[in-house]
Parts: C-alpha cells; structure tokens; sequence
C-alpha cells in the first residue's frame, strides 16, 4: 500500500490504544442498552402485537433512551476511539477523566426510565426525560464528551504532509473534533439566548436545535474518515487523489463555521434561525457528501474480486454507502410532520454506524483482539442495512397516508389497510435490524473476551 492510497491510522502501544479500548466498551454498552429498548420499540408500534402490550406507555421513555444511547452515545464514543488514536504520545489523564464521566452518565442515562415520573419530551436530536437523574446522567455523558473533545483539540497528532492519504485522514480527524468544539459552543450559545418565558419542549426543541445539527456535520465528518479507511481496507483504488478528498473535508468543516452566523443573524427564537439550520443540514450535510461517495461508488464497481478481509471491509463500506444515499434522498422528500422524518433520519444515521461498525471490525485485531466469526463479519452489515431498508420502506409508505411520528398504539391511527402493511413492514424490518444490531454485538464481544494476542501478530 503505497502512501497516496494509505488512508488508516496506526495503532499505538501504549496509553493511547487503553483508551481507544476505553471507548470502544463504552460504543458496545451504548449499544446494548440501545438493542434492549429497540425492542419495545418496534414491538409497540407494530400492528396486532401493541395491543397485547401491557406498558405501551413506556414507547415515549423507550424511544428517548433508544435515540440518546444509539446516536448520541455510540457516535460520539466512536469518536472517542479515533480522536484517541490520533492524539500525540504523553500524558492521558484527561482523556481518562473523560471517558470516567461519559461511562458513568451513560449508566445514568439507562437506568433513568425506570425511576417514577420520568415525563418524556421527543425533542428533535437530544430527546429527554424530565427528571433529575435523566439530567444528570445527560450533564456528566456532555462533561465527559466535552474534556474528550478539550483532549483532542490539545493534543491532536500534527497532519504531517497534508497532500499525503494519511494526512487527509488525520485532517478529517480533526475537522470532527473541532466540529465537535463548535457544537458545543452551540448548546451553550443557546442556553444563554433562551427567553425565560420558555418551557417544556419549546425550550429543549431550541437548546438541542443549532448544537445538534452541527453534532450531524461531526457524525458525517467521522463517516467520510470510516469511509476512507474502508475503502484501503477493501483494496479500492479512489478515483480522486488525497488533494482532492482534503478539499472535501474542508468544505464540511467549513459548513460548521456557518452556524455562528446564524446564530449572530438571527435570534433563536425567529423563524430564520430554525430554517437555515435545516437548509445547512440539507444542502451542505447531504449533498456535501456527494463527490466523496461517487468517488467510492466508482472503486466499488471497478474492483470485483477481493480476499477475506477485503470482503469484510466492502460490506460494511457499500452497506453504509448505500443506507447513507437512500437517507439523504428521503431528507428532499420531507413535507410535514409524518413518519417520513424518522425514515430520513434512519437511513441517514445507519448509513453512519455501518461504517464506524466496519472499522471496528478493522480495529479489533489490531488492538490485539482477533475476529472469530470471519464469515458473520460480512453477513452481519448486510442483515443489518437489509433489515434497515425495509423500516425506511416501511416508515416512507406509512408517511404517505399521514402515519404522524413519535406515537404508538392507537394514536397512530391504524385505520386502513394501507396504515396496516406500511407500519407492518417497519416491524419487520425493525426486527430484521434488530438482528443485525445483535450479530455485530456477538462478534465484537467475542473477539472482546477472547484469549488476546500481541497487536503486532494480527496486524493485517
């Protein structure tokens, strides 16, 4: 692999790679929890099954900790694994400090629909649960993720020669971290803005608004990078040089940079303010991603043959590319408040956690725990996009007929054949998903509590 086409990063021995290990249990814990509440999720939205479910009340509870752990929570934590490995050598008790306080508000965050009178508010990005202990597991995750973020932007590896492939690599790197930065200047920046008179879901619906949509360019910043390590891992050659995909990751940054201007322009409250976040999101998210996804469309289509591991990094690599595309489609189509928003939003999101679950399989026997299901490897991006897809086709055809979001049982109104088979094929491929969301469980797992070799021995 010559050095135009290296698009990883190397694992270190030392600190750094029990971090990075830090995180990745952190991704596993989120996810688990999240698979527990996808399940009474799918459950009580699907037809026939909801109406024998004694505690559907607990969809609005369900449905909050299921998007904080499974977006916020594994999103962010996977950029806990990349940002540790790309920081310089030395001291890490800050990065420890961080990933202490994520870890335990993510227990937090868990255990808190079980407590009594957690009122459930579906705010878009961050949704919440009007307790204190929802609070403070969400204000110790935000400290923790925050000092991981301070960590980053203090000790971020130097690009080294920046038209180099692993120089593009650590660019986009650290584009997400300060993306990252800038989300969280957001939050705050909204805080400080917010009119007393506002409460309940208007106040969240604001606060999580402007940080959340940049949290988005952060996620796509995180794909883009995945996207480039899989496509080294399957043996692509891109049809773009590492000039060229720098280019790219700069105009995602520089999107960012978009958002003070907003908020400098418009107060939050205005009209204004809530619309050219969406059209940023729209136009510079979406379509931002174009030439980079082409570019890897192409490499897909010219290399057919490839090895084991070659095979293992294209699943997950065209899986992503594939949901991510089907998203960003479904986002042009939005034009009221139906279940069409949460088909964007799944294909959009699964396109980004197919390729962080890739380069954790990349990862793992690098970090000296070898994969034991070769063969699952392939199959589990597949079974997971499958099932996916037809959630999406299932929330897209309901959303059709009017199927309103964020409700269950009979509030979805059910009445015609139609509503009937649309939000049944979303149950079923929420379950297909589902499967999927547990076979990579099973794989990481297992190569987790495996017998561990020296890093240097299963470096592929």
């Amino acid at each position: 692999m010559t050095p135009d086409t290296d698009y990883s990063l190397e694992v270190p021995q030392d600190s750094r790679r029990l971090l990075a290990l830090g995180w990745l249990w952190l991704c596993v814990l989120a996810l688990l929890g999240a698979g527990v509440f996808s399940l009474l999720l799918v459950a009580s939205r699907t037809p026939f099954v909801s109406e024998h479910i004694p505690w559907i009340d607990f969809f609005h509870s369900a449905l909050v900790v299921h998007v904080d752990l499974s977006v916020l929570v594994w999103s962010l934590a996977f950029g806990g694994i990349l940002w540790s490995l790309n920081q310089r050598p030395g001291r890490a008790w800050l990065a420890w400090v961080a990933l202490a306080f994520a870890c335990v508000g993510a227990l937090v965050i868990m255990v808190s629909p079980f407590v009594r009178d957690a009122q459930p508010l579906m705010s878009n990005y961050v949704p919440v649960l009007q307790h204190p202990l929802f609070f403070s597991g969400l204000l110790l995750f935000a400290l923790g993720f925050s000092l991981l973020v301070l960590n980053s932007m203090f000790f971020m590896a130097p690009v080294g020669p920046w038209m180099s492939a692993r120089g593009a690599l650590r660019f986009g790197l650290n584009a997400a971290a300060v993306s990252a930065a800038v989300a969280i200047i957001c939050f705050i920046w909204s805080y400080l803005q917010m009119p007393d008179y506002l409460m309940g879901q208007s106040f969240f619906e604001l606060l999580f608004w402007g940080g959340g949509h940049v949290l988005q360019f952060t996620y796509t910043l995180l794909m883009l990078v995945c996207w480039l390590w899989l496509s080294r891992e399957a043996g692509l050659t891109l049809a773009v040089t590492p000039r060229v995909v720098l280019v790219i990751l700069f105009v995602g940054l520089a999107c960012v940079f978009v958002s003070p201007l907003i908020y400098l322009a418009y107060p939050l409250t205005t009209p204004e303010h809530v619309l050219l976040f969406t059209w940023l999101m729209r136009w510079g998210g979406s379509l931002g991603t174009l030439p980079l996804a082409l570019a890897v469309l192409v490499g897909l289509l010219r290399y057919g043959g490839a090895s084991q591991s070659e095979w293992e990094a294209r699943s997950a690599l065209q899986c992503s590319l594939f949901l991510f595309g089907i998203g960003g489609l479904i986002g042009f189509l939005i034009a009221g408040s139906d279940v069409t928003i949460p088909a964007h939003y799944h294909g959009s999101i699964v396109g980004v956690t197919l390729a962080m679950m890739g380069v954790c399989y990349v990862l793992l026997p690098r970090l000296g725990y070898p994969l034991r299901n070769q063969k699952l490897v392939i199959w589990q991006p597949i079974i997971y996009s499958g099932g996916q897809l037809l959630h999406v086709a299932g929330l897209v055809w309901s959303g059709g007929y009017g199927v309103q979001r964020k409700v269950a049982g009979a509030e979805q109104g059910l009445d015609s054949l139609e509503r009937v088979l649309g939000m049944g094929l979303m149950g079923l491929g929420g379950l297909v998903s589902s499967i999927g969301g547990l076979l990579f469980l099973v794989i990481v797992l297992r190569a987790l509590t495996g017998v561990q070799q020296a890093a240097h021995q299963v470096e592929r």
